[in-house]
This record gives structure tokens, sequence and C-alpha cells, in this order.
């Protein structure tokens, strides 16, 4: 059977309908005469036609049956596979057996795209691998230079910031790319320095408290073209480790930051997202507790390398042994850490401004919700949930646990950080990016779009939960 092609397939469809229908017609007359003399001719009629409409209903359904295990869903497969390969870069194989030639015809097309695209990818990669020795020296360079670099948009956010510049930030709060610089200084007396900047054209010097009050910094502003800025503060104003890695961190295109967009219409590649996973002493989010928080940061369909979280949490309880065997936490290693009011204001100021994104995401909001009076915030954040968006992707027939999707879309979480809640977040992170292209390839450009297709579905996590 499956080598016949995809025409002579659906045409045996057709002959199965018009041949079966046929016989069953005719078997209901069959059986409705034999009831005349008991029932007469109307009532023989009658049971005659009853029959046959159930008969054809039944043929109807199988035939049905038939065709979408046989023809809709190793479409649906093949146009799924083929995103993968197309916007994704996953390397899949497209294996559609019941579709005749058309398997064999993608595959063809496919591997000839590949090779026609293997040259530019070399050249782009040689490329890639100066401009990387050129960062590695710049980075290099910079380093020697005894000042924290932060560049600020019009818009008071975090454009770039080099290794030093994360230290200093990283004592107030974990740093952040489109992070407003208000979260880590005063505001009054940024906004005075900023305005007085903008006003006379030249640099300025002003002392910034951190929003902690617990740090204080001699800081330079120099103006930029479109009403940014560069900030400069003296290293030898912070302790830095000689051994510390000191990469440079930076998203130009968020110097272009279109802020007038209703959330809803902003394209899915421009918006920032907190990707998070919780470990818990069990699956009961009404009665159970956190034990770990893991997250993960994703600008302009990036991950940004340094920002996350990984924070083992007191649950204020012991910890079953079940669930240690699945998370390897045990009660000594969150024993005089952080609760959870400490660990979920730390998420909530990390996840500032930004989409939250978890698989399952009702599982692990549920906890957060229910402490929300503890921690004292209130989880409004915008949220999506890669389960949905995998159905989106592939329909609801497929798998969507995480474990699915990385095998999916070639994401390798390594055995060590796997049941880990920032092994898990990483993974949940670089299935998100890839499937960002494919959702919009589908048509969804914006986050409302996204989320408008991912309601169709939320059946699916009622039955997950």
């Amino acid at each position: 059977m499956e080598r016949l092609s995809l025409r002579l397939r659906i045409f045996l469809f057709f002959c199965l309908q018009g041949i079966g229908g046929t016989a069953l017609v005719l078997l209901a007359l069959f059986l409705g005469a034999a009831r005349i003399e008991a029932a007469g001719p109307t009532g023989a009629f009658v049971f005659a036609g009853v029959l046959a409409t159930f008969f054809m209903i039944a043929l109807s359904a199988g035939i049905w049956l038939l065709f979408d295990e046989n023809v809709a869903k190793p479409i649906e497969k093949l146009a799924a596979a083929l995103r993968a390969k197309a916007h994704a870069g996953v390397s899949v194989e497209l294996d559609a057996p019941y579709l005749g030639d058309l398997g064999p015809a993608a595959s063809a097309m496919s591997a000839a795209l590949s090779e026609s695209t293997l040259s530019t990818a070399e050249r782009i990669a040689a490329q890639t691998e100066r401009l990387t020795a050129d960062k590695a020296q710049l980075t290099a360079l910079l380093t020697e230079i005894p000042v924290a670099t932060i560049l600020v948009n019009a818009v008071g956010q975090i454009v770039l910031y080099d290794g030093q510049a994360a230290e200093v930030l990283s004592q107030i709060h974990t740093p952040r790319l489109n992070a407003q610089l208000s979260e880590y200084f005063d505001q009054s007396a940024l906004t005075a320095a900023v305005r007085k900047m903008h006003k006379t054209g030249r640099d300025v010097t002003a002392t910034l408290h951190g929003t902690d009050k617990a740090q204080s910094y001699e800081a330079r502003m120099k103006p930029m073209e479109g009403g940014g800025y560069l900030m400069i503060i003296d290293a030898a104003q912070v302790e830095i480790s000689p051994d510390a890695a000191r990469p440079i961190v930076y998203d130009f295109d968020l110097l272009n930051t279109d802020t007038d967009a209703a959330f809803d219409h902003k394209p899915l590649s421009k918006l920032t997202f907190t990707v998070f996973d919780t470990e818990t002493t069990g699956l009961l989010p009404h009665k159970d507790e956190i034990v770990q928080i893991g997250a993960v940061r994703v600008v302009n369909g990036r991950i940004t390398p340094g920002e996350t979280i990984n924070q083992l949490v007191d649950p204020g309880r012991p910890i079953p042994s079940a669930s240690t065997r699945v998370h390897h936490v045990t009660d000594s290693m969150v024993a005089g850490k952080p609760d959870i009011a400490e660990a979920g204001r730390q998420l909530h100021r990390f996840a500032g401004g930004s989409v939250i994104v978890a698989h399952n995401a009702p599982f692990d909001m549920a906890f957060l919700h229910r402490h929300k009076a503890r921690i004292g915030v209130e989880w409004d954040h915008p949220i999506l949930d890669t389960v949905l968006l995998s159905a989106v992707i592939w329909g609801t027939t497929e798998q969507h646990t995480l474990d699915a999707l990385c095998a999916r879309l070639d994401v390798t979480i390594p055995e060590a950080l796997r049941h880990t809640a920032l092994g898990d977040a990483q993974a949940t992170a670089e299935v998100l990016v890839k499937m960002l292209p494919m959702l919009e390839a589908r048509g969804l450009k914006t986050f409302g779009d996204v989320v408008a297709e991912t309601r169709r579905h939320g059946r699916l996590l009622e039955d997950l939960n």
C-alpha cells in the first residue's frame, strides 16, 4: 500500500465510498424486504431507510478515519517537518510513506536547497569566525581599560554592558539587556542627570545611588545621537576579580525599540522573553513548594549569555525522597537559602517588562500565584506556553513533552542538567528560539496573533494537569 501514488490512494477512497455505499444500501433494502410480511410495505421501507442511513454514516466515519490516518496526518507532519527544516535549521527526516512521491520530492527539494546554501554558509562561517576573533580581541582590550561601560537607548533601556559594568549592576540586581537603567539606579538622580545632559548637549557627571540603597557610584554620561547615552563608571569603585570573565553583552537592535506599538501588535522577534522552570517538593501546586528556580532571558530572538537565575529555595518543609530522586535537590542543599518570598521577588524583577515563558506554564505559575501576597507582587506579565506553541505548529496529535520537543528540534539537554530548573529553562529557551520563526512562517507575526491561536488548544493543558 505504501507504494501507491497519492492520486491512486485518493481514488481508492472514493471507490470505497461508492462501492461500499451501494453495497450497504442494497443490504439495507434486502433486510427491509425480508420484513415486509411482518411490518408491511411502509414499515419495511422505513426500516430499510433507517438502516441504510446508519450504514452510510458508519461507512463515512470509517473512510474519514482511513483518510485522516493515511493522508491528512502525514501531510500535517510533512508540513511541520518542512517548517522545522526551513525556519529552525533542524535536520529532520522527511518521511511520508502514505503520500506517494510527495515525501521523496520534498526530501529532494530540501537536499538541493541545502547543497546550494552550503557554500554560502561556509563563507558566512569564515566571516563569522573572523568577527568572533575581532570581538574577542576588542573584549580583551576593553578589559584592560578600568571603566565600566553601559550604553542606554533613548527610552532608558540597557543596550550594551561590558564585564566591568556587569559587576557593578550585579551588586544591585542581575544585569539584563532591555531593562530600564532606573531599575538599578535611583530614578530621581538619574532623570536629573539625563535632563541636564540633553539640555546642555555635553557630558555630565552625577552621583548615582543603587536602588538597593547600599551602593553609590560616580558616573559620567555622554550623549549619543538619537537620544541615548553612554554611561561610564570608574571600575576602581567596585572590586572586580582579575580572573572574572568580562564579555561584552549587547543588542544594537534595542537602539531602535518601538515603544508606541500596543503589546499585542509587537512582532514576536522584537519581544523580550523570560523563560523559567521550577523544581518542587511534589506535583500539587496547592500544597507543595518550590525548591529551585531557573530562568533564562531571550532578547530579540536570541538567548542572552550570562543573564540567568539559578536559585535554590528553602521550601520550609522536608523534601520527599521521591522528589529528590527526580531533581536531586536535598534538604541540606536548600538549608539557609532564600525562601519563596525573596526568590519570588528576584524572579519578578528579573522578568520585568518581558513575556514569561514556561513549558506547561499553569503548573509553575500556580506555585507563584499561591504565594503572591507573601512575595508582595502581582504576576501580571504576559505568558506563553511552549506546550501550546508546539500544538500550533505540529497539531494536537503529536507529543508535546519537553523531551519530545527537544528531539524534534535538535536541542540537547545534558544529562546532568535534565530535571534541574536552569537546565530545563535553558532547553525551553532553545526550543522557543527555534519555534519563533516557525510561528512567523505560519502567519503568526505578532504576540496577539500567537495568543489567539494558542487559545484554541487550551484543552491540552487541562488534560496535562
